[in-house]
C-alpha cells in the first residue's frame, strides 16, 4: 500500500464512528441495518479491523452515507457555502411571505430548510403534507402565530414551534418578522 492509501483508510474508522452518531445510530442498530455484527462493526471503528469492500459497502448504505465520499480524504475538510446573493427565493407562496432556501435541492421531500420573512400581517397558509411530516419553526426576530390542527399558539424571538405538518397548517406574522423552518417527512 502506498502511503496516501494508508492515510485515506487511516480516517476510515472515525469517518464511520461519526456517520452513525450523526444517525443517532447505536452499534445494535447499525449492525441491524447493515447486516455487519456488532463486534464487528465496533472494531472497525475502533481501527481494529478493515472491513472488506463487500462490508463497507453495507455500512456506508445502512448510514446513508456516500461510499466515495467516505474514502476522500478532501471531504472532511470541505465546507459548502451558499452566498446570500446565490439562494433561491419563492415569493408567491403566502401573502407578505418570502421563503429562502437554505437547503440542498436533493434534500426536497426529506429535510428542508428554510428562512421566512414576513411583513406585518403576511401570511404562509399551507396544505397538509406526506404522512408523518412535522416542522420546527424558530423565530429570529418578530412574533409569530402557528396555527396545526385548528390549534393556535403565538411565538415570539428565540421561541420554538413544532407541530404537525401533515394537515393544514399556517404561520401568521402580527409584525414584521424572520424566523427558520425546518421541514421533516417522515
Amino acid at each position: 500500500m502506498t502511503d496516501e492509501t494508508d492515510a485515506i483508510l487511516s480516517l476510515l474508522p472515525a469517518r464511520l464512528k461519526d456517520a452513525r452518531r450523526a444517525q443517532g445510530l447505536s452499534l445494535d442498530a447499525v449492525a441491524k441495518l447493515s447486516g455487519v455484527s456488532r463486534s464487528m462493526v465496533s472494531q472497525i471503528e475502533r481501527g481494529e479491523s478493515s472491513p472488506t469492500i463487500a462490508t463497507l459497502w453495507n455500512l456506508t448504505r445502512a448510514l446513508q452515507v456516500d461510499f466515495a465520499g467516505l474514502l476522500d480524504e478532501q471531504a472532511a475538510t470541505q465546507i459548502e457555502i451558499l452566498r446570500a446573493a446565490d439562494v433561491p427565493s419563492i415569493e408567491n407562496r403566502g401573502a407578505g411571505c418570502t421563503i429562502r432556501i437554505l437547503s440542498r435541492p436533493e434534500d426536497a421531500g426529506q429535510h428542508e430548510v428554510y428562512e421566512l420573512r414576513f411583513a406585518e400581517g403576511g401570511v404562509l397558509d399551507s396544505q397538509p403534507h406526506r404522512r408523518g411530516a412535522r416542522e420546527q419553526l424558530t423565530v429570529i426576530e418578530g412574533k409569530l402565530i402557528v396555527t396545526s390542527s385548528g390549534a393556535s399558539q403565538k411565538i415570539g424571538q428565540g421561541d420554538t414551534a413544532r407541530y404537525a405538518a401533515d394537515v393544514a397548517h399556517k404561520i401568521e406574522a402580527t409584525r414584521p418578522s424572520r424566523a427558520f423552518l425546518v421541514v421533516q417527512d417522515a
